[in-house]
């Protein structure tokens, strides 16, 4: 199996195991608009399944995909699920797509934050 860690499974930590849950999530085209919707506010099930041609199990099960990727969380308030997005997990997976840019792409953007400080577009982070 191919891996950052060069490890087993059993080897891997918790927080990459986590990580694969939530790239798994965003596989899917349905669940990464789910998420774009989520980010904008939290929605009830019915909310989330109007613009797609799916039933309403399937919004269903794509829901508990990405709640057990730890992306989302849902709550039911009388007959009424509500779901919202979790940023810690977004956070997560952009802190490590942000760690293996490449060093070309940071070398520019130190180059872009030393013409402009003032101009904030994303962290700035020194290479490793």
């Amino acid at each position: 199996m191919l891996n950052n860690q060069g490890g087993t499974d059993g080897e891997r930590g918790d927080e990459e195991r986590g990580l694969d849950g939530v790239f798994h999530a965003l596989a899917d085209p349905t669940r990464r608009a789910i998420v774009v919707r989520l980010c904008e506010g939290p929605a009830t099930v019915s909310q989330l399944a109007e613009p797609f041609q799916i039933s309403l199990p399937g919004i269903v099960q794509h829901l508990q995909v990405l709640e057990a990727s730890g992306l989302i969380r849902s709550e039911k308030i009388g007959r009424v699920r509500s779901c919202s997005i979790v940023p810690a997990a977004v956070r997560r997976a952009e802190d490590w797509l942000v760690l293996r840019r490449t060093p070309e792409e940071r070398r520019l953007d130190r180059l872009e934050h030393f013409l402009d400080p003032g101009r904030r577009t994303e962290p700035f982070r020194h290479e490793q």
